[in-house]
């Protein structure tokens, strides 16, 4: 029998962004700057392997969370030591005010990048358009026909297609990438997807660690979820026929 995602309902959008957490510093996240990370909470997708799992729900009762005001006070202080933030979650897209908070980000000095699931094309095409934000990264789950049931139980490909045209007609700095874990990626499913983006400027395979702070455990319990660095290293030759670059994370 198939792994299927828990089925988890209406998805739950947020009229104000809920912050989750703040990595004041990295220098690997946005290519090329030194950036600080700004987690969002709220998920419209359950992936078992999610490293993030107090990010899923949009419950401020359950984590810490910080206040916009508390963010941009940070962000004025750091003016002269950090070039960009990273916004990620959870699914920044699900936020409202997500485009205006770039803007601001923006408007202060700092480059932006944006992390998505590709889930809301209709929002990446927006932000894209305004001209809010500098780079763009995508995570590509699976090839885009087995995201049902794997990763939602009733979801719709051609969403997944549309950020993908969408993103790499854009203009912008952009990558894709890939959390390599078992079942959800073979051999098969990562020359599907180089054959999906053909011709994008990066791909990323990025090898999975079975920790155990996942969204759901026991789901990995009995399995042999992760990939040897010679197994990544076959992936990577899979895909890059089709890619610009393709590398291992």
């Amino acid at each position: 029998m198939k792994p299927t995602a828990p089925e988890t309902g209406p998805v739950k959008r947020f009229h104000r962004m809920v912050f989750g957490g703040l990595q004041k510093n990295s220098f690997i996240d946005y290519p090329g700057k030194i950036s600080c990370v700004l987690f969002l909470r709220g998920c419209n997708f359950h992936c078992p392997y999610c490293h993030n799992p107090d990010l899923v729900t949009g419950d401020l009762s359950q984590t810490p969370f910080i206040k916009e005001n508390e963010i941009f006070d940070f962000l004025k202080g750091r003016k002269s030591l950090l070039e960009g933030v990273v916004i990620t979650g959870g699914e920044p897209t699900l936020s409202d005010d997500l485009i205006p908070i770039c803007e601001k980000i923006r408007s202060m000095g700092f480059s932006v990048k944006l992390d998505t699931n590709g889930s809301r094309p209709e929002v990446i095409e927006q932000i894209i358009r305004l001209d809010a934000i500098d780079y763009l990264a995508m995570d590509i789950k699976t090839d885009p026909s087995r995201y049902a049931p794997l990763i939602k139980k009733h979801f719709d490909p051609a969403v997944i297609f549309e950020s993908i045209r969408i993103i790499m007609s854009s203009g912008l700095p952009y990558e894709f990438r890939t959390t390599c874990v078992r079942p959800f990626i073979d051999e098969e499913s990562v020359k599907r997807i180089g054959k999906i983006i053909q011709g994008a400027r990066l791909y990323a395979l990025q090898k999975f660690q079975n920790q155990d702070k996942v969204l759901n455990p026991e789901f990995f319990v009995g399995r042999q979820s992760c990939f040897s660095d010679r197994e990544m290293m076959d992936l990577k030759r899979c895909a890059e026929p089709w890619v610009k670059t393709c590398i291992v994370r």
